[in-house]
């Protein structure tokens, strides 16, 4: 329940940074680009190894492989 909790709220902070630098970037051409690109490191690196952890953690994976 915790995992679910930190992907909720690391989601909806990653999205608001990245509208909030596409905003920025319509108002002042350059100030928003540096958070967007901090919305797409932290959607890259920090999310999705937490959302793939958290789907994936009690699963075989043996089950998803295509064998001949």
């Amino acid at each position: 329940m915790l995992y679910k909790i930190i992907l909720y709220i690391i989601f909806i902070a990653n999205l608001s940074m990245i509208f909030y630098g596409i905003y920025l970037n319509n108002q002042v051409y350059g100030s928003g680009e540096k958070i967007v690109g901090a919305g797409v490191l932290v959607f890259c690196f920090i999310f999705l190894p937490l959302f793939l952890y958290y789907r994936y953690r009690n699963k075989n994976i043996e089950d998803y492989i295509y064998k001949d």
